[in-house]
């Protein structure tokens, strides 16, 4: 499996697993409390930056590739290089 693949599922599994203890907390009448709160805020906050990550990852997968190079490009001659610059010591 690719990096890509797994980085993919492994967001996609956060997300879920985020978005269910959300579920949890309100089912369990847990985020009537200032801690339950907060961490559904931090749940959210957390399936927020994996979702993000996954819309980049499908936006970047849906790019075109880019042309391959030109053979002309590859057969330029190399530049000259520069004189060195003569070094002097200040007294």
């Amino acid at each position: 499996m690719s990096d890509r693949a797994f980085n993919f599922l492994f967001s996609v599994f956060m997300i879920f697993v985020c978005l269910g203890t959300c579920i949890a907390l309100l089912m369990n009448g847990q985020a009537e409390s200032v801690d339950g709160l907060f961490l559904i805020l931090m749940c959210l906050a957390v399936a927020l930056a994996f979702a993000l990550y996954v819309m980049f990852m499908i936006k970047r997968a849906m790019e075109p590739p880019p042309p391959p190079p030109k053979a002309a490009a590859a057969a330029k001659p190399a530049a000259a290089k520069p004189e060195p610059v003569a070094q002097t010591q200040a007294e």
